[in-house]
């Protein structure tokens, strides 16, 4: 008999979580002959990603028909709590009514968590639910309410690092037996070896990639460069992504005249070639759980330098061992590192520990690990 395993994960606009569904589902569906993994596209906001996902076999369960999303506004505070509202009063009953007809084994929620935690905290279900902790969650007093009344009847908590299980840990919050290290499905390796051999036009650059957004302190990035260039005008960085600071970012490269040393590619459809191509990948972030692109940017043997962000860069980015890392946000520093980073020649064994590295991540070890907990 086939367990039926329920995906809640909504989003107003994709991030890496949103694949990490895709792969865990997949992963079940490739690998475990018992399991029928199914997504619940309730607002159709993963029909454009699936479609891309050639290689996924995974199974939806619609609901609306109209792409929600595109329609709410996702930046800024009061318009991104607006359109969750809209998704919690939209998802309340037919989700309540999903659980109590098809009685899935688990529902494995993600993102916009609150509307199945407060359904589990007043309603009984057959179903057991499982919370994924995606990226470092930012606690306030509404937050840890509903997870301290919640988690008295949550199955499970899984998550992504060591340092964010531990930090749950800390918050007392529930029974430290439920709480689970499970690492994102992060490395497709088909999909991968398919994509990365594109050829591409850019030569050499090292190489930037996501949101165009505070947390990713792409403009600390773009300071930094300012400075290398005035000693090496021949240093180019490109940049792979789009978001709200992306007029900032422009302005800053306009009014210093950098247009020929630092790139806004905007976003990459694939990604891998350039991370194959480039000279090294730098993530300047100010904090990642766990960093997708710095298991991407392994796969490809692709040279890293990165931020000692907390809580995922600092955990899987060791200094000298599988990359050169410096300290958040430190000018100074990373002007040091950066030059450690291209004089670097026995990059062999780095690239060997960054392999190793990957292999938690893959899509097999992500279906092997939670076919354990499950």
């Amino acid at each position: 008999m086939t367990k039926k395993i329920y995906y809640w994960s909504p989003f107003l606009s994709p991030i890496a979580t949103c694949k990490a569904v895709l792969n865990s589902a997949n992963s079940l569906q490739l690998f475990g002959k018992k399991y029928e993994p199914i997504v619940l596209n309730f607002f159709n906001e993963f029909s454009k990603i699936y479609n891309k996902n050639k290689n996924s076999n995974t199974k939806f369960l619609n609901y609306y028909n109209l792409d929600f999303a595109r329609f709410l506004p996702s930046k800024g505070i009061i318009g991104s709590r607006f359109s969750f509202l809209i998704f919690f009063l939209l998802g309340f009953f037919p989700l309540k009514n999903i659980l109590k007809k098809d009685k899935p084994e688990y529902l494995i929620i993600h993102l916009i968590t609150s509307l199945p935690l407060i359904l589990l905290i007043f309603f009984n279900f057959k179903t057991k639910f499982i919370l994924r902790i995606s990226g470092y969650p930012r606690m306030n007093f509404l937050r840890k309410l509903l997870w301290k009344i919640a988690f008295k009847k949550i199955h499970m908590i899984t998550c992504p690092t060591n340092n964010t299980l531990n930090f749950i840990k800390s918050l007392n919050l529930t029974d430290p037996s439920k709480l689970k290290l499970l690492y994102d499905p992060i490395i497709e390796i088909k999909e991968i070896n398919d994509k990365k051999n594109e050829k591409i036009e850019l030569d050499n650059f090292f190489l930037s990639v996501g949101r165009l957004t505070k947390q990713k302190n792409f403009m600390f990035l773009c300071k930094a460069f300012k400075k290398l260039i005035k000693e090496n005008n021949d240093i180019k960085l490109v940049i792979a992504g789009n978001g709200e600071e992306e007029i900032n970012l422009k302005k800053f490269i306009n009014e210093n005249k950098l247009q020929n040393n630092i790139i806004l590619l905007g976003y990459v459809k694939n990604i891998y070639p350039y991370f194959k191509k480039s000279k090294g990948f730098i993530l300047s972030s100010l904090w990642e759980d766990p960093g997708f692109v710095l298991i991407e940017a392994s796969f490809c043997r692709t040279m890293i330098l990165s931020s000692n962000a907390w809580p995922g860069p600092i955990e899987l980015i060791k200094d000298k061992l599988n990359g050169i890392v410096f300290e958040s946000n430190n000018m100074e520093n990373f002007l040091e590192k950066f030059k450690q980073f291209i004089k670097l020649e026995d990059t062999y064994k780095i690239k060997l520990n960054n392999l190793k590295l990957c292999r938690k991540f893959t899509l097999f070890h992500h279906y092997k690990n939670l076919e354990k907990l499950i």
